[in-house]
């Protein structure tokens, strides 16, 4: 799914068409916060603007909540001056992860359930579905690079993206009873394991 804020904020009066992007993409987030789903029609009514205008950046509800989720423009969460070793850049990627997930819950949860629904029988194109914590994970685990092949680094990433996100979190709250903070450490611990034991150990293989 091609998201079309994007390329109608970048012609004509850039200026004027970048704050009303972010006008509406602010008014979204804060809706979604709110415990609320906001339609178009409901983040354009949020930032004062026109219904009309509201369409030519985000023809629909799908397309909005894909500009307003918080992950969208993070390319790396390694800090500036990253850790030589695979084992503490992959900690701090994880606790950078896990804060931007409990920073963002509300909003994260509604992206998961959205995620999980279909659309017209496909399967939703929305960023929760598009891996970008696994290209994350794997530049944590860079260091590897030539101890694993990149099929096994990227296997690892997929082991430990499944035992982090949104969908943890929820599960360790809502089903295991931890807090929040109980919730982060036990997915720091559970990634830091998975890491140890591939390298011992190794990983899955097929049959």
């Amino acid at each position: 799914m091609k998201i079309m804020s994007r390329a109608y904020a970048d012609v004509g009066r850039i200026g004027q068409k970048r704050r009303t992007l972010d006008a509406l993409v602010g008014a979204a987030r804060s809706l979604v916060a709110s415990g609320v789903s906001p339609t178009v029609d409901d983040a354009a009514q949020a930032a004062g603007i026109a219904r009309s205008t509201a369409y030519r950046y985000f023809p629909g509800q799908r397309e909005l909540l894909a500009a307003a989720h918080p992950e969208t423009a993070r390319m790396s969460l390694l800090p500036e001056s990253p850790p030589p070793g695979a084992a503490e850049r992959l900690d701090a990627v994880v606790a950078e992860f896990t804060r931007i997930i409990v920073d963002t819950e509300a909003q994260q949860r509604t992206m998961l359930r959205l995620s999980l629904e279909q659309a017209g029988g496909e399967v939703s194109g929305l960023p929760l579905r598009q891996g970008r914590a696994i290209v994350w994970i794997a530049e944590a685990l860079a260091p590897l690079q030539g101890q694993m092949t990149d099929q096994d680094i990227h296997q690892l990433a997929l082991a430990i993206r499944s035992a982090i996100g949104i969908e943890s979190l929820a599960w360790l709250t809502d089903v295991g009873g931890l807090s929040r903070e109980e919730a982060i450490d036990s997915m720091r611990w559970t990634a830091r394991a998975l890491l140890a034991h591939a390298l011992t150990a190794g990983l899955p293989t097929r049959e």
